[in-house]
């Protein structure tokens, strides 16, 4: 059974819609991590797993069953770092095992909290008289973290964990998030822009713009304003001169969307225009990672101000011999163009 099922949810914020995510299905002990620009609902889907919100429409089972048939032990298996975790103003030992005492589960406390800080590289030693005001950064950070391992969750939600810390500390919040999984078969689900970590650690990657979800890739937004071409096409003039064509919008849509599992990438001169609904724009490989499956490769292109991260095989990219730097021609069809 997968450990959570969404279906048809969407979430706003009075009348903004932050969320909007048709079917989606998380394997229990996977590594899920979560890329979008900022404002692309990535904070708020992790809240909506950590059943911190409750979605305006649909349904999300964890466990095969909704929040309302949960009983606290349920809710105890899920914990949320969010980007700024808040520390207490006690010691360390105090901040780790206050989960542990608010849920009564206080026998061999000392031992398990010392085993909390040695995950994250702190020295039970060293730290656990600690004060708040003593940490750094990083450490403060690592203590959050040791704070939510101590539980042993089920699940671990992870709010861009390395986002403001030192490299050293970077490298052992993704170590000890990494061992919850190794050691007792945790779920994480990270949102973070450490694309190395996304790449090489995690089972999958969803990429969310505007609560949606690219299952092929990230879409880049495109805003007016518009001009209208020919055939009653839109046109967009990007910095660079370069010409977006798309289909006019229906009333209330104000950006269009490309769709990266719909485009074809080439090498510029190599891809006929036979039909008159197919365009081209060119621009050039930014970063290649290869994903831990080992078989797709997520290559990220720059067409003038855009940045679409699109899921290529990798035997494509070494035909294509692609590389940071090399010029490459983004064929799309302007059918396939969404518009939110």
């Amino acid at each position: 059974m997968d450990i959570y099922q969404i279906q048809d949810i969407d979430h706003y914020y009075g009348d903004k819609q932050v969320i909007s995510i048709d079917d989606l299905a998380i394997a229990p002990a996977s590594i899920v991590g979560l890329i979008g620009p900022n404002g692309s609902g990535k904070s708020t889907l992790l809240k909506l797993l950590g059943f911190l919100e409750e979605p305006t429409y649909g349904t999300i089972l964890f466990n095969g069953r909704e929040k309302s048939s949960f009983s606290n032990g349920d809710r105890f298996k899920i914990t949320l770092m969010t980007q700024d975790p808040y520390l207490m103003h006690r010691s360390v030992f105090d901040n780790v095992a206050y989960g542990l005492k608010i849920r009564g589960d206080t026998k061999d406390i000392r031992n398990r909290v010392g085993e909390a800080l040695d995950l994250v590289g702190l020295a039970p030693e060293n730290f656990t008289r600690r004060k708040w005001y003593e940490l750094s950064g990083g450490e403060a950070q690592r203590v959050a973290l040791a704070a939510r391992l101590v539980l042993k969750p089920e699940v671990l939600l992870l709010d861009e964990p390395t986002a403001s810390v030192d490299a050293d500390s970077a490298r052992l919040i993704k170590k000890a998030s990494l061992q919850a999984r190794e050691e007792w078969g945790a779920t994480l689900v990270v949102a973070t822009h450490d694309w190395q970590w996304l790449y090489e650690t995690c089972d999958s990657v969803l990429h969310l713009l505007h609560g949606r979800i690219f299952k092929g890739g990230l879409g880049c937004a495109v805003y007016g304003p518009w001009r209208i071409g020919q055939n009653d096409l839109l046109q967009k003039e990007l910095e660079d001169g370069q010409i977006l064509v798309a289909p006019k919008p229906v009333e209330g849509k104000q950006f269009a969307v490309l769709d990266p599992s719909r485009l074809k990438i080439t090498l510029p001169g190599k891809y006929p225009l036979l039909e008159w609904n197919i365009d081209r724009l060119n621009g050039f490989v930014t970063r290649l990672f290869l994903e831990r499956n080992g078989d797709t490769v997520q290559t990220a292109i720059k067409v003038a101000e855009l940045v679409i991260t699109i899921r290529m095989e990798r035997e494509r990219v070494e035909k294509l011999q692609l590389y940071p730097g090399k010029e490459v021609t983004i064929a799309y069809d302007t059918r396939d163009i969404e518009w939110f």
